[in-house]
């Protein structure tokens, strides 16, 4: 099973990574690591060419992926921990090594909170909620492929889209053959940086750099992720499904 990455970014509060600059000092071990990500990040994808990519371009961590504390009440109506492990529904997509959802919980409707509710998850997921309804999942975005880089044997972008449809039911139909990546919902998205870093892209490519902890209001419209770096990057998202006017 592919893992998050949990590593800590290291972040300098007056630059993004896109203005990093190299030092002239001696650099070892992490530092040293950290100079080759600076690196990547200012040359892109000619960097990444010259690095060793089993070390630099890791699709994702061993480290052991987040667990969810989900809550109720027992039969007396006190509050419990229902479960704290691992979200039931992990889906891995194995034409895009290194893209995983999270799926945590979602709800249609207005939610009933008698704290009696069994897990939603447990019957699978889906790829937005309707109107009214929310969908809560993390999703870990593989790094940046290097120069070069080719798909699994046999995958094509069709594969690669009905994969995700048939993990994730509909989430391919939202992905345009045209223009791979961009994609468009009829929810609300609150989303926010966990790990690593991430660029936002909308219509005639305008960009925003999202770095560890910046969030992003996505108002039904039509966009892409790009994960700029040569480390898996991990989001939140809570989609809340909505009518377009």
């Amino acid at each position: 099973m592919s893992r998050l990455s949990w590593r800590w970014w290291s972040r300098r509060s007056d630059k993004s990574a896109d203005e990093a600059k190299p030092s002239s000092e001696t650099f070892d071990g992490a530092d040293r690591r950290q100079l080759l990500q600076a690196f990547s990040a200012i040359a892109g994808s000619g960097a990444l060419a010259v690095m060793p990519q089993p070390a630099a371009a890791k699709d994702s961590s061993e480290l052991p992926p987040p667990k969810r504390a989900l809550t109720g009440r027992n039969e007396a109506g006190k509050s419990v921990f229902k479960s704290f492990d691992v979200t039931s529904k992990v889906v891995e997509i194995d034409s895009n090594p290194g893209l995983t959802f999270y799926e945590l919980y979602m709800t249609e409707g207005v939610p009933q909170l008698t704290g009696l509710e069994p897990d939603p998850m447990l019957k699978g997921t889906k790829a937005f909620p309707g109107p009214g309804g929310t969908m809560f999942r993390l999703i870990s975005y593989p790094p940046k492929r290097p120069e070069g880089y080719k798909p699994p044997a046999g995958v094509t972008f069709e594969s690669a889209l009905q994969e995700m449809s048939d993990k994730v039911p509909g989430m391919g139909d939202h992905f345009e053959r045209g223009a791979p990546g961009m994609h468009t919902s009829g929810t609300i998205d609150y989303g926010v940086v966990v790990r690593g870093e991430m660029t936002l892209e909308l219509d005639d490519g305008q960009k925003v750099h999202l770095r560890q902890g910046d969030c992003i209001v996505q108002n039904g419209t039509r966009h892409c992720w790009r994960n700029p770096l040569p480390e898996p990057c991990l989001m939140a998202f809570i989609s809340v499904g909505g009518k377009r006017g």
